[in-house]
């Protein structure tokens, strides 16, 4: 079998879990409540907390546990973390590397300026070309625009065969990749060759805390600075955001003293 060079993309999103006890305790609430800004064009990034993709961070996870455990017969040459963004994209891509990854690339962006997923694709296909990876490891979305497309694009472009949404990955003779996903009343399992593009979900495993002496470590390790010129890439803005505004505030619920008196309340609102 193939020797493995995986590729990790990952994300520099607000912090899902400020304050929370376990990072996997909930990927769909916030601690710190997103704001929308004053320009209402989306959410305000100033002044908050910001960390890894929460589906990225599984993707690393899986990617070191693959050399670790010695899954693949061919073994694990290269692990690569990669990240566009503005300067401060490299906090996340440090711990990445602090984790386990061999190395980090950045595409560097201007402050504020974003890329919507056919363009990450098109940087990510590039990426792949340049760094000769066989394994595309990335989480299914982001939690911060939640679009869930790069991995499919990514595969399209490259013409690799995909597997989305795993739980489980496991490697066989003759490049040979199985990947179990659980879908609505059990679980589906697929399998393909490499090279192939994975992406993660939240059952695949429980990312590890980066220890001190490996954030260390993660200094010293290489971290390259692209831009996107240097992979041949434009960002062309497809889409445009009209308007983003607060969900309106709930009304609080009721409360009744005994049976009849729901019965009465569900017939008076014509649910009986």
């Amino acid at each position: 079998m193939s020797s493995l060079r995986i590729l990790v993309p990952i994300k520099r999103v607000i912090d899902y879990a400020v304050g929370f006890s376990s990072p996997r305790l909930s990927l769909n609430h916030f601690l710190v409540k997103p704001r929308v800004n004053k320009a209402q064009t989306g959410v305000e990034t100033a002044g908050v907390k910001h960390s890894m993709n929460p589906f990225d961070e599984l993707s690393v996870e899986e990617s070191v546990r693959i050399r670790e455990k010695k899954r693949s017969p061919g073994g694990v040459e290269d692990i690569c973390v990669v990240s566009a963004g503005p300067a401060k994209a490299q906090d996340v891509l440090r711990t990445a590397m602090a984790m386990g990854a061999d190395r980090g690339l950045h595409v560097e962006l201007a402050e504020g300026e974003e890329l919507e997923p056919l363009a990450v694709a098109k940087l990510l296909a590039a990426t792949v070309a340049r760094e000769r990876s066989n394994l595309v490891v990335l989480g299914k979305q982001s939690i911060d625009d939640d679009a869930g497309q790069t991995g499919q694009m990514l595969a399209g472009l490259l013409g690799w065969p995909q597997a989305t949404q795993a739980s489980k990955i496991e490697f066989g003779a003759d490049d040979a990749v199985t990947v179990t996903k659980e879908v609505d009343g059990g679980v589906e399992t697929v399998r393909a060759k490499l090279p192939m593009v994975i992406t993660t979900d939240l059952r695949l495993n429980e990312p590890r805390y980066a220890s001190l002496p490996n954030i260390m470590k993660a200094k010293k390790k290489k971290l390259e600075k692209l831009k996107l010129g240097d992979l041949g890439i434009g960002n062309e803005v497809r889409l445009k955001i009209l308007k983003v505004t607060e969900p309106p505030t709930r009304q609080g619920g009721g409360k009744v003293e005994d049976v009849d008196g729901l019965v009465s309340k569900l017939k008076e609102l014509g649910a009986l």
